[in-house]
């Protein structure tokens, strides 16, 4: 059951990766979970890792990416959906020295569950990935997504 969500088209530029992390940051903080708690800094480095691939291997120049965070009964959800056909992504070892090649070892490290899918609308593929929240059932009350047993 999705209770809140929140959706943003964005440039597949490394502004637009950046803009995604603070942008998730803002509305998690909204639905009541602060910038430090240990489910924001997952989601945080979660969203910069998805965006910066979708930026840098899912761009098709002119096209943007989309980031829909969705928080739903016990978890956050963090989709990134880019236009690139090819539903590939890959977790490898990089090298010691090696630029890149970290950001999906990150996402499986930091999140519960995640998976690549086809792109609900449109071409293209979608990483989704969900981090669990513990004490959900306060959180939604206090965020006022549920009433309180009476």
């Amino acid at each position: 059951m999705t209770v809140r969500t929140f959706t943003q088209r964005l440039s597949a530029t490394p502004r637009g990766a950046r803009l995604a992390r603070h942008l998730a940051l803002d509305q998690l903080r909204e639905w009541g979970l602060p910038y430090d708690c240990p489910v924001s800094e997952a989601v945080a480095v979660i969203v910069a890792e998805l965006a910066a691939n979708a930026v840098t291997h899912g761009r098709i120049p002119g096209r943007d990416f989309e980031l829909r965070l969705s928080l739903v009964t016990g978890s956050v959800r963090v989709e990134v959906s880019d236009t690139r056909a090819e539903p590939v992504a890959v977790v490898r070892s990089a090298g010691r020295l090696d630029d890149g090649g970290r950001g999906l070892l990150l996402v499986e490290a930091l999140a519960d569950r995640w998976e690549v899918v086809e792109r609900e609308s449109g071409p293209g593929k979608t990483v989704r990935a969900e981090v669990d929240v513990p004490g959900w059932l306060r959180l939604a009350r206090r965020a006022g997504v549920i009433r309180a047993a009476l």
